[in-house]
């Protein structure tokens, strides 16, 4: 039986992860965040859970490389949420802080080494 060489449409899954206790919610970023998952990413970022969370971290750590597409989605959530909330970028190598810097996502987040 031959392989099949069709090219698969399936996406790799969104490198974040939520975890939230009602108040605090932490995202964890991991590989890399590209322009083609920012519609996962969003949807992610909708979730209702963060709805109720006051304080937002997110460790980023692990995230080697944030596509211009993604940072800017980060930025629209951030800049139009309901009621207030604190957020927190954590552990953010050098090039993430400088995309995120780039679109002045520091200017509604604390940017943590």
């Amino acid at each position: 039986m031959a392989a099949d060489s069709r090219p698969t449409t399936e996406q790799p899954p969104l490198p974040v992860t939520l975890t939230t206790d009602g108040h605090h919610a932490t995202l964890v970023f991991n590989g890399t965040l590209d322009a083609h998952m920012v519609r996962k990413l969003e949807e992610q970022l909708a979730d209702t859970r963060l709805g109720h969370a006051h304080v937002w971290n997110l460790e980023m750590s692990g995230l080697t490389r944030l596509d211009l597409t993604c940072a800017y989605a980060l930025l629209r959530v951030a800049t139009t949420l309901p009621e207030p909330v604190e957020l927190h970028v954590r552990g953010a190598r050098r090039t993430v802080q400088r995309t995120l810097r780039d679109i002045g996502f520091d200017a509604v987040v604390a940017i943590e080494e």
